[in-house]
């Protein structure tokens, strides 16, 4: 865990959690959120999966060192090879299936009530809403986040400033007092450390359990 910034003030502010590989880890289930999308391009395009996840692979790697190592979501990368959003959210909702590889997690449960008790909580994810309450069903935490923004909220991939200031608007706070959690810094914490938000990368859910002794201590192992 790396904390790049916290509120001055901690009372009063709202946590934006990424979902996936942040709520859960589940590396095989993470995978195939990449791989079936991929395999389903590759059948219009009528390639193999490994010609078009190499070609998709080269595009990212180009576009990364183009733009000073900054990383591009799938659903951005897919904008690049004809697939619109709209169509992305219908292939996610088809082909993410949490059901068949997540499991209630009542340790996240536990984390998250205690947070909810202090933190007004809300969910940016590059998946659509309805796969976004699918999986917080399945981990058992769906009743903890009333505030979603998913891929189908504005039709746009995150990271877009949009979908962070929408979440701190559902949550009834300003910018500077939200903090975004995530595992990938590019896509989670670049851009709320520029609208003036704190942020914290995780390595994934075990990170996220250790939360509430984080703020606890006003956070430790802090960053700038």
């Amino acid at each position: 865990m790396k904390v790049y910034r916290l509120p001055s003030d901690l009372a009063n502010c709202a946590i934006i959690f990424d979902m996936d590989n942040t709520l859960y880890t589940h590396n095989e289930y993470a995978q195939s959120q990449i791989d079936l999308p991929v395999k389903r391009l590759a059948d219009l395009r009528k390639k193999t999966f490994n010609k078009m996840k190499t070609e998709i692979d080269e595009y990212r790697r180009n576009w990364t060192e183009s733009h000073n190592g900054q990383t591009l979501s799938l659903g951005n990368v897919f904008l690049e090879f004809g697939i619109s959003i709209n169509e992305s959210i219908l292939w996610r909702e088809e082909l993410c299936c949490p059901e068949d590889h997540l499991t209630e997690d009542k340790q996240l449960r536990i984390t998250l009530e205690v947070l909810s008790s202090c933190f007004q909580l809300a969910i940016v994810t590059n998946n659509p809403v309805s796969v976004a309450q699918r999986t917080l069903s399945v981990l058992g935490v769906n009743d903890l986040f009333t505030n979603i923004i998913g891929l189908d909220t504005f039709g746009i991939s995150k990271p877009d400033k949009v979908h962070f200031l929408k979440a701190a608007e559902l949550c009834g706070v300003e910018a500077v007092q939200c903090i975004s959690v995530g595992d990938r810094f590019d896509i989670d914490i670049t851009l709320p450390l520029e609208l003036g938000m704190g942020g914290i990368l995780v390595n994934g859910v075990e990170d996220v359990y250790r939360l509430p002794d984080l703020f606890a201590g006003g956070g430790e192992n802090l960053i700038f």
